[in-house]
């Protein structure tokens, strides 16, 4: 088959949706199938963009100075799709287009896809309403998502609206990203998302389209053979790994408060770079933390990180519909803390730490006890180890593959 993927978040980024869509490539070009990405991007040279262009990754029109916090901005959709059918005509050609995200780039798959007759796949990844609320100021919020909304409803009608609510939309900002995130899902011919939880709460606000659950997973050719079992003894330091996104959504300021709490020793890595990464870094260095913050870096050093820690951090709250770090922490049998009770979704019963709720008193409250109680990490370890093998994407591409064949065979 030939697949091409359009999306907002790959190139120049790093986070769950890059590593997923990472995974997914290289599983279907394995299997046999033709597979491009298409992507915004900040400015590259011509020798980039063909190095690029060698591996199938192609770079769409993106602007040179607007950003949204440090991802690529999309140049507009009527653009993006004058540009692919003028240096891709072969895209008239390819059985599937499979989209991730909602904005510009993604826009143009789905209305290409309209215009061509060609089969759309949607993959809902996130909380936007969420990720607007942590990354736009608190007295602007109604605007840009007023405006975000308005721009998206330019290209995709908006036949359903979303009005707040005492479940999920709190505000008219969360109700103008629920507006956008319900019929940019219903614009597709199918939707997928990563987990059943997310399903529930799409279904819930309107979608129409057929939702199938489909998890992440692991790259094949990262996994590590034969990780040995995570032990911490009585007082040994306690070492931690953060490999999220340094933002509101994220909570690392939250976390890093509750470091203040905690009664033994540790260590917290942090990788990966965000909003907060100047403000979290003064925060560890005023309060005289434990904390190292690397920023971004190569996936080999970060596997190296994740295999020395005995716990991977992921504490955001009532954000998260997957947590890709959950399952790079299981692949080194890694036990996992979180907040959110969704995430028990993700990994295997008794692979995790999970506090009483979100304020950092209770995270410091459930790292006090394991520091108590050393043993757990051994135990949560050896059951991330005797499931860790279900992760890999090579179980689980059949099912994209799978629904791929339906859908273009019923095209």
């Amino acid at each position: 088959m030939k697949i091409a993927f359009f999306s907002d978040c790959y190139l120049d980024l790093t986070g769950g949706i890059v590593s997923s869509i990472n995974a997914q490539k290289a599983a279907l070009e394995k299997d046999g199938h033709t597979v491009y990405v298409f992507s915004t991007g900040y400015s590259k040279t011509d020798q980039e963009l063909k190095k690029l262009a060698e591996k199938n990754i192609f770079q769409v029109p993106s602007c040179k100075w607007f950003f949204r916090g440090l991802t690529p901005v999309s140049r507009r959709p009527k653009i993006i799709e004058k540009w692919l059918l003028k240096n891709h005509p072969e895209i008239k050609d390819f059985n599937i287009y499979y989209i991730h995200y909602e904005s510009g780039c993604s826009i143009a798959g789905l209305r290409l896809g309209q215009k061509l007759h060609i089969p759309t796949v949607q993959v809902m990844h996130g909380r936007e309403d969420m990720g607007e609320a942590n990354i736009v100021p608190y007295g602007f919020r109604t605007l840009v998502a007023t405006l975000l909304n308005w721009f998206h409803s330019w290209y995709l009608p908006h036949p359903i609206k979303i009005h707040r609510d005492n479940y999920l939309v709190s505000t008219i900002a969360k109700a103008k990203m629920w507006t956008l995130m319900v019929n940019h899902a219903n614009a597709a011919d199918l939707v997928l998302t990563p987990s059943a939880h997310f399903r529930d709460k799409l279904l819930h606000y309107g979608v129409k389209k057929e939702i199938k659950v489909f998890p992440n997973g692991y790259a094949d050719q990262n996994y590590p053979k034969n990780p040995p079992l995570k032990t911490f003894a009585p007082g040994d330091t306690l070492k931690m790994i953060w490999h999220s996104r340094v933002s509101g959504e994220k909570r690392i300021l939250p976390f890093l408060k509750s470091l203040t709490q905690v009664d033994g020793k540790y260590h917290l890595a942090v990788y990966g770079n965000g909003p907060d990464f100047k403000k979290a870094k003064r925060y560890s260095k005023k309060r005289h933390l434990n904390v190292k913050f690397y920023g971004n870096v190569k996936f080999d050093k970060l596997k190296d990180a994740i295999a020395e820690s005995h716990l991977d951090i992921l504490v955001s709250y009532n954000f998260d519909t997957f947590g890709m770090t959950l399952i790079e922490a299981e692949a080194y049998g890694v036990p996992v803390f979180f907040c959110d009770k969704d995430m028990r979704e993700i990994v295997p019963a008794g692979s995790y730490i999970m506090s009483k709720d979100p304020s950092p008193s209770a995270m410091a409250a459930a790292l006090n006890s394991l520091i108590k109680n050393p043993d757990q990490i051994s135990k949560m370890s050896e059951v991330m180890l005797s499931h860790r093998d279900e992760i890999l994407i090579s179980k689980r591409i059949k099912i994209l593959e799978e629904t791929f064949n339906s859908l273009s065979n019923n095209s």
